[in-house]
């Protein structure tokens, strides 16, 4: 990536040597050289909110900035790739969502993200460290920035104005307000589970901003609860927890169960403690967030149940599902299985017929179909 600080070599994480997208983009591009060539004062406490892969934290290292992401593999590559560039460790104070915030933001940069709620949440958590005189600029793709991401800017922080598309990214303008009355943060959000899907019907499921379909059950996670296997499973694991609401039912139908929580979203794995939490299940369980099963033992698993997303920072792709599946064979004990819920078009059964040499069908309707694959 070329910019007015220098040249930089940057990779996504993990790396994978055909994986052919790159750790940055034109909004990336668009944020760095508008700072240049306004010669905008980076002094005093840099934040940068959302930094994907650590491109602008490591392009602004100089800056000693702070990032704060909701990403365990954001946060991963942009520690590689300082390293990578020769950065000092320590320049770069790396922060996750859950972390308390700076007391003091004197620039604010904004890679907008996909969910609009983790965005309010974020700036209602900064607002309070923003003053008058901090320079607020956010970026994104213009698919990115909607009406609705501009008013959360005017409501929390302050006026708000966009600049003009550039290679089909835009750039937001916030100037604070601190006499603003800002909203209550409605985050963490809590609901009751309907009472239709086995062991946790009636339950409550707590999500923080983010989190995928936090104020409601999904179809298919619905689906899947519907469809659990029979408890008897000693070591499980919900990988790709998300509010954990999966894991929190094996838990509940088997007090005996050792149940791993794993997501690489830090507001995920939040959710998830906070939904067993709130239910007062008994056993064990574990909460991790990480790099899909890395560092869980090899052989060390019995069942791993899986809803693995599709989507990564708006690409298509089933690298992710094909690197849980993986993961999931490497730590299974024989005999032990993998369940997978997902959407009948995206063809799972191919991939797990291929990784394990079997895939059996155990429940289906007109979207959504539940896999087993056995680890032999």
């Amino acid at each position: 990536m070329t910019t007015p600080w220098g040249e930089f070599a940057l990779t996504r994480f993990p790396e994978d040597p055909r994986e052919r997208l790159r750790a940055w983009d034109a909004s990336d591009e668009y944020l760095l050289a508008h700072l240049a060539e306004e010669k905008v004062p980076l002094s005093g406490t840099v934040v940068v909110l959302g930094d994907r892969w650590g491109a602008l934290v490591t392009a602004l290292a100089e800056h000693r900035p702070t990032q704060i992401t909701d990403s365990f593999l954001a946060q991963e590559a942009a520690r590689l790739n300082l390293a990578r560039n020769g950065v000092e460790t320590g320049a770069v104070r790396l922060l996750t969502t859950q972390d308390a915030p700076p007391e003091r933001v004197d620039v604010l940069l904004v890679r907008v993200p996909k969910s609009l709620a983790l965005l309010e949440d974020q700036l209602l958590r900064l607002a309070p460290a923003v003053h008058e005189g901090t320079v607020v600029v956010g970026t994104g793709m213009v698919k990115e920035i909607h009406t609705s991401t501009l008013e959360l800017f005017e409501r929390i922080l302050g006026p708000t104005r966009t600049s003009l598309a550039v290679k089909k990214a835009r750039l937001i303008f916030c100037t604070p307000d601190p006499s603003l009355e800002r909203p209550a943060d409605p985050w963490p959000y809590s609901y009751t589970l309907p009472a239709d899907i086995g062991p946790v019907s009636g339950r409550t499921v707590v999500n923080h901003a983010g989190v995928f379909c936090a104020d409601r059950l999904d179809i298919g996670t619905r689906f899947f609860l519907r469809h659990l296997p029979a408890p008897g499973a000693r070591r499980v694991v919900d990988l790709g927890c998300g509010n954990g609401v999966v894991g929190t039912a094996v838990a509940v139908a088997d007090p005996d169960a050792e149940v791993l929580f794993v997501d690489e979203s830090f507001q995920a794995v939040a959710s998830a403690e906070a939904t067993y939490r709130a239910n007062g299940v008994p056993g064990h369980a574990e909460f991790r967030v990480g790099d899909g099963l890395a560092g869980v033992p090899a052989g060390s698993v019995d069942l791993v149940l899986n809803n693995p997303p599709f989507h990564s920072h708006q690409a298509t792709t089933d690298a992710t599902a094909w690197r849980m599946f993986t993961g999931a064979k490497r730590v299974l004990r024989p005999g032990g299985e993998l369940w997978v819920v997902g959407n009948r078009h995206l063809g799972y059964h191919v991939k797990l017929k291929r990784l394990f040499g079997n895939s059996r069908l155990v429940a289906s309707d007109p979207k959504f179909v539940v896999l087993k694959a056995v680890k032999r």
